[in-house]
């Protein structure tokens, strides 16, 4: 996205399967275009649950998002991915649904849904009508099936949350919901969680979602429910600094930009640490303990949120991010607070001093220990593309 754009778009889904199977029978991909500085999600509920309806979900979202990446038309992209489901042996249907968010980078959003409950808008604290149309499909095969479609300009604090049925059919047949939890009183309940945390992440109101839609099925959901939600929020910016410069006469320079700086600052390196310390005659004190016996411990500099080495701990950081998953419990170890910060913010700078430093050049280390430019383009492109963040990189 455009680093002029004044609003970051978080992106987030949780999922709970159906109770028995391991394996969800929704699927969600998001997508980060760079060069057209669009933004892409898209979620499927294939029919039934288990690996059959993920196979079909995996297959519809899959054609979802490469047409919607090629700006296909929407009704041929509904033809082409109907037509292309596998038959079932036993209901002789093929049936998958999708809802697809389509968001360029001056924040117009277009959203197409074919069968999942309707999505809700919110304008700040309050529900927002874009304008629904419907598409009806005229071919032979798909005659009368149906698109719900809308295309609108977000604006700061608006959000989108998109489900499937899982979630609006929650608590059937209980005496609270017997007709399950309800488009209309899941829309209540979203207003109420987004007046009680205006500012909350995605990640932690689609979870709050998915909670309260298992707990109305006796903790034992009795289809496979996912809940996305869309963000557009004011960016929370993160300055990444590792290495020092390749000229020593730009070391001041170098330390400017960190001090300047205008969010949380990073800096992942003891000699970066200690250039910095010197050149704005900051306190600098070393970490004597620490919770991860794989890595030195942080060190604390006045001005400065978080203080690691470097190289190792970057190491690290982008093994933890490969394996990363929503159920993933960070430690208090250096990498994992730097993971932490990561998480937490949206648009981040890493500045990357290119200064060869003499131990790593010794052949007795062990072989992970990469050079650090491969390493940040390591953690760069497990943040851009599995977390969706919004990256840039300064080398000096």
């Amino acid at each position: 996205m455009d680093p002029e754009n004044k609003f970051f778009i978080d992106v987030e889904c949780r999922q709970n399967n159906h109770v028995g199977e391991i394996i969800c029978g929704d699927v969600f991909l998001s997508r980060r275009i760079k060069e057209e500085g669009r933004i892409i999600a898209v979620l499927s509920d294939g029919m039934g649950s288990g690996v059959k309806a993920n196979v079909l979900a995996t297959l519809t979202s899959s054609m979802a998002m490469n047409f919607t990446i090629e700006h296909r038309e929407v009704a041929r992209t509904a033809e082409i991915i109907m037509n292309t489901l596998p038959v079932c042996s036993v209901r002789k249907v093929s049936y998958s649904t999708f809802t697809i968010i389509d968001i360029e980078d001056d924040g117009t959003t277009t959203i197409v849904e074919y069968d999942n409950p309707l999505c809700l808008i919110m304008r700040g604290q309050e529900e927002f009508d874009p304008g629904w149309q419907d598409l009806i499909l005229e071919s032979e095969q798909n005659k009368g099936k149906k698109l719900h479609i809308c295309k609108f300009k977000a604006q700061l604090e608006d959000r989108i949350f998109f489900w499937s049925d899982g979630i609006v059919q929650s608590g059937m047949g209980t005496k609270a919901f017997p007709f399950g939890w309800g488009r209309e009183d899941l829309g209540d309940y979203v207003k109420k969680i987004v007046a009680y945390r205006p500012y909350a992440s995605s990640g932690k109101l689609s979870q709050k979602v998915i909670n309260m839609a298992k707990l109305h099925d006796g903790d034992h959901p009795k289809d496979d429910s996912s809940c996305g939600v869309i963000y557009y929020r004011e960016p929370r910016k993160l300055l990444l600094a590792t290495g020092p410069p390749f000229d020593e006469h730009n070391d001041f320079d170098f330390s400017l930009k960190v001090q300047q700086f205008n969010g949380k600052k990073i800096i992942a390196g003891g000699t970066t640490a200690e250039v910095v310390a010197r050149e704005l005659a900051l306190k600098f004190d070393a970490g004597i303990d620490s919770d991860d016996p794989e890595l030195p411990p942080v060190s604390f500099m006045e001005g400065i949120s978080l203080v690691t080495e470097g190289i190792l701990t970057l190491g690290k950081v982008a093994r933890l991010l490969e394996s990363y998953h929503t159920n993933t419990r960070l430690a208090n170890g250096p990498a994992d607070q730097i993971i932490k910060m990561l998480l937490e913010s949206d648009r981040i700078h890493i500045i990357n001093g290119t200064r060869i430093n003499v131990a790593h050049q010794d052949p007795n280390l062990p072989v992970e220990l990469e050079i650090r430019r491969t390493v940040v383009k390591r953690v760069v492109r497990l943040l851009e593309e599995k977390f969706l963040k919004d990256i840039t990189i300064e080398y000096m």
